[in-house]
């Protein structure tokens, strides 16, 4: 059986769930894209081969078993992007929500079924109807709750605005004892350099107190104050617009002092 739990995002990781490649579908059409950096690439044909995406996942996999850490890796579906599996689920606690997504990525959630069913069913949660969120969105530090959203206005808007305001009013009455924070994203369907398309594309919690942030990403400059008072100015990496397109947040804490990160993010890697 596995059991879910996490408490934040950089403490020792027993075991995770790693997106696959194969049998993706291959470079979309602009219509089917469903984020503006897919489409530049696709206009560029820069979009990734299927090749190199395994290669990559396949990296990924060999880095954190060296670290002793149990990968769990989707069933194939194909014709199918499953390369993003943070977004189809996530766990809080010892809960473990299943996404409502966009309908151009409902399918991802089959590729799990395997995995749900070794999980207690009393920890699985569907989310009400209303509530859209997907993973990357979601991050768990402790005490603290962080929720990347947008108001309705801009959900019903654009197609990259993924989580809603109801999510945050839903947490923080199934979570009473955290701070549920939620970060309004700045949203563009068309322009990659000025779109957010989650959270941790501009906030990543790291273990030993630090916090990586690209204020490009926030629509309300007062939310780098609230962070600002959470994790202590002196504490805050910031990264620029131009780190933010080339998703310098995503790096991955193994642990509280362990972390994968790219290569080509020389200065992030040299402050950190």
């Amino acid at each position: 059986m596995i059991k879910p739990h996490v408490q934040n995002e950089y403490s020792l990781i027993k075991k995770v769930v790693l997106g696959i490649a194969d049998n993706f579908g291959g470079c979309p059409t602009i219509e089917d894209a469903y984020d503006p950096k897919s489409k530049e690439n696709i206009l560029r044909k820069t979009f990734p081969i299927e090749s190199k995406l395994i290669h990559e996942l396949s990296a990924f996999e060999t880095v954190l078993k060296k670290y002793n850490v149990h990968v769990i890796r989707p069933e194939n579906i194909f014709n199918c992007n499953q390369v993003f599996a943070r977004d189809v689920g996530f766990v809080i606690e010892n809960k473990l929500f299943l996404s409502n997504m966009i309908n151009k990525r409902s399918f991802e959630i089959q590729g799990l079924e395997l995995v749900l069913k070794q999980i207690n069913s009393n920890s699985i949660y569907d989310l009400p109807s209303d509530i859209f969120v997907e993973g990357g969105d979601v991050i768990v530090a402790e005490n603290h709750l962080f929720i990347g959203y947008s108001k309705s206005e801009d959900f019903a808007r654009y197609e990259v605005a993924r989580t809603n305001t109801n999510a945050i009013n839903y947490f923080q009455t199934l979570f009473p004892d955290k701070k549920v924070v939620g970060f309004e994203l700045n949203k563009s369907d068309t322009n990659p350099y000025l779109n957010c398309l989650h959270l941790d594309c501009c906030f990543q919690p790291l273990g030993l107190g630090h916090v990586l942030v690209c204020p490009a990403g926030f629509k309300n400059p007062h939310d780098l104050n609230v962070i600002s008072s959470i994790y202590g100015e002196e504490n805050m990496i910031i990264i620029s617009d131009n780190e933010m397109y080339n998703m310098f947040s995503n790096i991955f804490s193994i642990s509280n002092s362990d972390i994968i990160s790219d290569v080509y993010f020389t200065r992030l890697n040299d402050l950190l």
